[in-house]
């Protein structure tokens, strides 16, 4: 994480500390329990954010929650943290379970704006051999890549 946070191609963001869904109310997301209540909710997010700022020197500025699940009021508790919500709108390797031909295919559902979904946490898995291919073909169709911060304007 140290040396991804002084590349400038990235920017380290909050996914929560569990990888939980944020809910009040524990609801469940592809078959994983959600945060139950609001003494979880600010854990999951804010548990996070000290690890992170611990080894970055920075406060991260948005969140995803595991599975990309948020009820309305979790929302407001980001709000309130002053965190964006974020989300994605490809699913480019299906939790790392996509072969390479299935990302280039999920790739051509690109629209401009668009936030991709790729797991390099997961090394025995060949998702960089995917997204070798993948990053050259859109570039061709004309698309470019900036990180989160660079389009913060256009996020909700």
């Amino acid at each position: 994480m140290k040396i991804l946070s002084k590349h400038e191609l990235f920017d380290i963001e909050n996914h929560g500390y569990s990888h939980k869904p944020l809910s009040l109310d524990g609801r469940s997301a592809y078959g994983i329990r959600g945060t139950e209540g609001m003494k979880e909710v600010l854990q999951e997010v804010m548990q996070n954010q000290k690890l992170i700022y611990s080894y970055t020197g920075r406060n991260p500025r948005y969140f995803r929650s595991g599975t990309a699940y948020y009820d309305d009021v979790t929302l407001e508790v980001l709000k309130d943290l002053e965190l964006k919500a974020v989300n994605y709108d490809v699913l480019g390797d299906a939790g790392a379970t996509f072969n390479k031909e299935q990302m280039i295919r999920s790739a051509g559902r690109v629209t401009r704006g668009s936030i991709f979904l790729y797991h390099m946490n997961q090394p025995h898995k060949n998702i960089a051999e995917g997204v070798k291919h993948v990053v050259p073909m859109l570039q061709e169709m004309g698309y470019s890549f900036v990180k989160l911060s660079d389009y913060d304007e256009y996020l909700k």
